[in-house]
């Protein structure tokens, strides 16, 4: 018998997966009644059976769908079938259902896990969660799939932070009406799985490699009732985002090592990634002393009267927060007034949450001072209206004071409140200058670009440098604005590559091809550099040395040799983040061309991606655009990825059936194209062929390909059969 959730093959005697521990006999997804094989409908509760692998009722889950979010799955979905996706996943279900559900009416188990359903769709949606499927008493759910999301696993502890707490609250109703206690658990796991088909109703079906989804369920079903337990994988990913209690090792059913867990105890002291560096120890700043330069030539004419904004603009993980981090410690020596806000990849839908964070900053408030806050509001605005003062308070979250004493429209609201913000972030006036800061922009929400528009037209005479930084992908009105300024932020240089390598690894002779691999992959992204090592050591591959003497290790040293860098989880999910943004065609067009390579010609895109030459023109264009890609500066029909994360990302994203059907055409396709020079093709055919599966004609285009380098040459007679 096969497992509805792992695929595991069971014997026709199992009552439970071998695997996962799921049960394997058919029960009522409402009520947990165990169903005879050719029941309709639940003896118990009445409801339709959902058999396992089947779509859930549409009514049961699509109507709880956010509309942006289901428009975003739906619209894509062409470009997320068959891929390989970074998710955590999460269970939560009620522990010891069935006894509870055996002492009440149906018809009253009904309502009461009715209820739970909603509260438990409600938190995963909100997190841009996808609810897979009911498992009788709870639900299964991914976050990261379909659309790839870089902060996956904070997210997922982020909605089992809040479903905890929702649901202790309904139980205690529970507890108090029915008398007895609810007890939910939840349990988290973060690894890989493939996408398989999604349909019109939302439902997809997944495939777990690795366990991932088999041991999510493993370390739900040991979690104790409100707590919500994860695992080392999930745990790495969120370190210092969340306090943690580490429960040790466990023998789980199925799983050959023991497995360390971690209960999920409540929010961190860290907000941005950022901040983590910070908390583990920053890495030597390098390589950034012009544009250090820069910002201090702003910041020294805004406090002359020259008030700007400026962009810190570059890749992810280029190194611009920690540009802004630098230049803001300086300010802060010279006696700068500095602000500062985080935008967050989550909170795009909260409105104006980065005003919030620099508004407070500005008013030096916390929760506990409510009326001396709302004197600082009062006092700094300048030409108040009936109603500022509770608009203001309304979005600072200050306890109600007196209403509006009008009914403004949501227009209306927004227009004055960007008034209101502009009046107390720019004034008064400081005599040395004043830097507010915006940090990761990109996950800014609608409302609060409104305001930086409104900003940017009163900065000129305010002394104050609008600093904000952001990926080169994000585009945005405001930035016309003849206030506003780019600085291009480009990879390190190989003087400050090695600088930074040299202190990640250390002087060890054994790291000195390794150094070399990791500039190569890296191409001067620090936080790719950091990310690589760091993963090499959790893996055991660098261990730290301690000279004679010494008790800190001051370098690393390679335990085994290395061909190869695996990419980290965590600079997958953020490229395979960004490629999903794409639109399916665009998508579709820079997968197949990171099956070509690293470099590839138009003319052979065009014949492996079967689009017409009109749509693979503006793809391209848009994949140049947004950075991607770049033209070949000597070849008009070339182009290269220009990161060789980004085509190993977009390569290894696809099913393996897929990317040897692509391999295939590409070889055929070269033979093609280049019929009259096919010696100059023959290792990169003998590549293709090798990877399309057709082992003897890439023997044959290999033994060619060694024949040219050596000098060989062929007999006439065999030119023909190569």
């Amino acid at each position: 018998m096969k497992c509805s959730l792992c695929n595991q093959q069971n014997s026709q005697a199992a009552s439970f997966c071998s695997r996962c521990g799921t049960p394997l006999t058919l029960r009522c997804a409402t009520c947990t009644t165990e169903l005879p094989a050719d029941a309709n409908f639940c003896p118990s509760c009445g409801r339709p059976v959902v058999a396992p692998g089947k779509d859930a009722p549409l009514t049961d889950v699509r109507p709880q769908v956010p509309a942006n979010l289901a428009k975003r799955i739906l619209a894509g979905r062409a470009g997320m079938e068959g891929e390989r996706k970074q998710v955590t996943v999460l269970f939560a279900d009620v522990k010891g259902s069935l006894a509870v559900a055996e002492q009440l009416d149906p018809e009253v188990w009904h309502r009461l896990m009715d209820r739970l359903f909603q509260l438990l769709i409600r938190g995963v949606f909100a997190a841009e969660g996808t609810v897979l499927q009911y498992t009788g008493d709870g639900i299964m759910a991914l976050f990261g799939a379909p659309l790839a999301l870089e902060d996956h696993a904070l997210r997922a502890c982020r909605a089992s932070l809040d479903l905890r707490d929702a649901l202790h609250s309904y139980a205690k109703e529970i507890e108090q009406e029915h008398g007895f206690e609810l007890g939910v658990r939840i349990g988290l796991n973060s690894g890989e799985v493939v996408v398989g088909r999604i349909g019109n109703d939302l439902h997809m079906d997944y495939t777990a490699q690795g366990h991932t989804v088999g041991l999510a369920a493993r370390v739900e079903q040991l979690a104790e009732p409100g707590r919500v337990y994860l695992t080392a994988q999930t745990a790495r990913l969120v370190e210092g985002f969340f306090r943690l209690r580490d429960l040790g090792s466990f023998s789980l059913r199925g799983v050959s090592a023991p497995v360390n867990l971690f209960e999920l105890e409540a929010p961190g002291p860290v907000r941005t990634r950022l901040e983590r560096a910070h908390q583990r120890g920053f890495s030597r700043f390098v390589g950034r002393d012009e544009e250090l330069q820069v910002l201090d030539d702003a910041i020294s004419a805004a406090a002359a009267g020259g008030g700007q904004a400026l962009g810190v603009v570059g890749a992810a993980g280029i190194g611009k927060s920690r540009l802004c981090w630098e230049f803001l410690t300086r300010c802060r020596a010279r006696g700068i007034e500095v602000h500062e806000a985080h935008c967050l990849a989550h909170g795009a839908a909260v409105p104006l949450l980065p005003l919030r964070q620099l508004l407070r900053s500005v008013l030096a408030a916390s929760d506990e001072e409510s009326a001396e806050v709302r004197a600082r509001v009062s006092a700094r605005l300048t030409s108040p209206m009936p109603g500022d003062e509770a608009l203001v308070g309304d979005l600072l979250g200050l306890p109600p004071a007196e209403p509006p004493s009008a009914t403004l429209d949501a227009e209306s609201r927004q227009r004055r409140l960007s008034a209101l913000l502009v009046d107390l972030l720019l004034k008064p006036p400081v005599a040395n200058g004043r830097v507010l800061l915006i940090d990761d922009v990109q996950w800014i929400d609608p409302q609060s670009e409104t305001v930086l528009v409104a900003l940017l037209g009163a900065l000129e005479h305010s002394r104050t440098l609008l600093l904000v930084n952001c990926r080169g992908e994000y585009q945005a009105e405001w930035m016309r604005h003849p206030n506003y300024r780019a600085l291009p932020l480009p990879p390190l240089g190989r003087s400050a590559t090695e600088l930074l390598l040299q202190e990640l690894l250390g002087e060890h002779p054994s790291t000195v091809e390794l150094a070399a691999l990791v500039r190569e992959r890296t191409l001067g992204n620090p936080f790719f550099i950091e990310e690589v090592v760091r993963s090499l050591v959790e893996q055991g591959l660098l261990r730290q040395e301690t000279a004679e003497g010494e008790s800190v290790p001051r370098s690393l040293t390679l335990t085994r040799s290395i061909t190869g860098l695996r990419i980290p989880s965590t600079l997958q999910a953020v490229l395979a983040a960004r490629i999903d943004r794409l639109s399916p065609q665009h998508k579709q067009v820079l997968q197949t061309a990171a099956v070509i390579g690293m470099r590839f010609s138009e003319a052979v895109l065009q014949r492996v991606a079967d689009v017409p030459t009109d749509a693979l023109e503006e793809s391209l264009a848009v994949l140049r655009q947004a950075e991607l890609i770049y033209a070949a500066p000597l070849v008009s029909d070339e182009h290269r990825f220009k990161h060789p994360l980004t085509q190993e990302v977009a390569y290894h994203s696809q099913l393996a059936e897929e990317r040897v059907r692509l391999h295939a055409r590409v070889a055929r396709a070269l033979e093609s194209l280049h019929a009259d020079k096919l010696g100059e093709q023959a290792a990169l055919l003998a590549h293709h062929f090798e990877a399309a599966n057709e082992g003897y004609k890439a023997a044959r285009w290999r033994r060619r390909a060694l024949l040219r380098v050596t000098h060989v040459q062929v007999p006439r007679w065999q030119r023909g059969k190569q």
